[in-house]
């Protein structure tokens, strides 16, 4: 957004020395939330004894780049990171698709009880994991999938409530008058929504892809609970090996596996940012 059409430009122009004072507010705000990013890079690079020295150094006396080969070596870095990449892929797409199809259904088809099930889909939002989880594992162990990848990905794949609701918001935003000429023209319900819809979304798309994608890589608790085969691991579970192991936590190969786990989500940002503002940007002012 430029500075014409902020909602911030009558007060830029009352006043021109308030742009300096955003700017230094949005800096400072930078700062400290990418401190701890920092602090994590500058321990990572660290020999081990000057990680916990009194008072803290935040710059190393020298870089330790060795940190980081060690890191790896210490735990099946690899292994981890691939059974990460496999379930995050599988979660994102199959929820991407999956939650598209359900608010096409609550956007366009009639069916009975369809704004009853929509208010069940929201109430899901609420509910938070740790109250489901006990059933769920006991599900789970009667399916056999129990030390698989497959409670982190299947159940994503059938949708989640929130991303539902989000991209059906976006899909009342598409005037009707599209839809109802392809269907004069003999086009199925399927073919409007793979024809048009599909291509529309493509930024809300990304973003729901991206939502998914970060969650399920960030989520420790899921994993924990579900993965018992070592071999099965995702990395926030592996990074859980660095702690408590040959007689004490290895803060510096700890925190340079927690900037290697990081790193790919920054870039997938950054590779993202287009879309993904764009999708947001889409969000906005739904009636």
């Amino acid at each position: 957004m430029n500075a014409a059409g902020s909602p911030f430009s009558s007060t830029f122009r009352r006043h021109p020395g308030s742009r300096a004072v955003v700017h230094a507010v949005l800096i400072t705000l930078s700062v400290v939330f990418a401190f701890p990013l920092l602090w994590m890079l500058s321990t990572s690079l660290k020999p081990i004894e000057e990680v916990m020295v009194t008072p803290p150094r935040f710059l190393p006396s020298h870089l330790s780049w060795r940190n980081y080969g060690e890191a790896i070596a210490y735990i099946p870095f690899w292994r981890y990171t691939a059974n990460t990449f496999i379930s995050c892929t599988l979660a994102a797409l199959g929820t991407t698709l999956s939650s598209a199809l359900v608010a096409y259904s609550f956007t366009r088809l009639e069916w009975p009880g369809r704004d009853l099930f929509f208010g069940l889909t929201l109430a899901a939002i609420m509910i938070p994991f740790p109250v489901v989880m006990i059933p769920l594992y006991g599900v789970y162990k009667v399916l056999g999938w129990t030390g698989s990848l497959k409670p982190l990905w299947v159940p994503p794949a059938f949708g989640t409530a929130f991303n539902i609701f989000l991209l059906r918001q976006f899909f009342q935003r598409i005037p009707k008058s599209l839809p109802e000429a392809m269907m004069l023209d003999g086009a199925s319900e399927l073919a409007i929504f793979r024809r048009l819809y599909l291509p529309l979304s493509r930024a809300p798309l990304a973003v729901v892809a991206f939502f998914q994608f970060t969650f399920t890589w960030n989520d420790l608790l899921a994993p924990l609970l579900f993965l018992t085969d070592q071999q099965t691991f995702n990395l926030p579970v592996g990074l859980d090996f660095y702690r408590g192991r040959l007689g004490g936590t290895q803060w510096h190969y700890l925190m340079a596996a927690s900037f290697l786990t990081t790193a790919p989500l920054i870039v997938l940002f950054f590779v993202l940012q287009r879309w993904f503002l764009r999708g947001l940007s889409f969000m906005k002012n739904v009636d």
